[in-house]
């Protein structure tokens, strides 16, 4: 079985959220960067049907969102699917920042990123909101976890 595990691209969350705005910042127009975004969700590790279940679900997203926290030699591990293209994508950025990273630096990454590099603003309500809940269960596994 693959590992469904979300394994860093960078060495920091810190990085990560920069190599995030650098990719985002080639694209003039919000829809080449939704693209972009639906891409990187299609590159998620296979989610095991297994975890599809209430007991993995985000609550307070609109579309349906699981998650998986798993912590391996002092580090947090996350995986994440969703049945949206689009929210799929923002799972992976969110993974790409949080995954592999110990609970500390999980806990001191806040997720204003996601404001910063305006991604809340070009999203719906309701998506933005989903983002937040997903930020959120990232943090409380770190919690629960760490």
């Amino acid at each position: 079985m693959t590992d469904p595990f979300v394994q860093p691209e960078e060495p920091t969350a810190a990085e990560a959220i920069a190599g995030i705005a650098d990719e985002l910042g080639v694209f003039d127009e919000w829809m080449e960067r939704y693209q972009y975004i639906i891409e990187l969700g299609r590159k998620l590790p296979p989610f095991p049907e297994a975890w599809s279940d209430d007991a993995h679900r985000v609550p307070g997203c609109q579309s349906r969102v699981w998650m998986e926290a798993s912590l391996r030699d002092g580090l947090l591990y996350f995986a994440g699917a969703s049945d949206a293209a689009i929210v799929s994508g923002l799972v992976a950025l969110l993974l790409r920042v949080y995954s592999g990273r110990t609970p500390a630096e999980v806990l001191a990454t806040d997720p204003v990123f996601l404001k910063e590099l305006g991604l809340l603003e070009a999203l719906s309500t309701n998506r933005g909101n989903g983002i937040a809940a997903m930020a959120r269960k990232i943090r409380e596994a770190a919690v629960a976890l760490g």
